[in-house]
């Protein structure tokens, strides 16, 4: 009886729930967006990972120091 957490009449409660608390109008637009979610997150992960491994990294850009004035150095 206790074999599994989730069998699958728990799903189906659950979905009916989720769509009586979220209503069918809503669901669609929730799971397109989700699925941008995703996406991004997957593109975002892949860019991580090729920025990581590559051998020649950027050097990180620095501004030249500029000198300061007399009148900017006294308090």
């Amino acid at each position: 009886m206790l074999r599994n957490g989730l069998e699958p009449w728990h799903l189906l409660i659950v979905a009916i729930v989720v769509i009586v608390l979220f209503g069918s109008k809503r669901l669609p637009d929730t799971a397109r967006s989700l699925g941008r979610s995703m996406r991004i997150l997957k593109s975002e992960a892949k860019a991580l990972k090729e920025d990581g491994t590559s051998d020649a990294a950027p050097a990180a850009q620095t501004r030249p120091a500029t000198p300061v004035d007399a009148d900017q150095a006294r308090p």
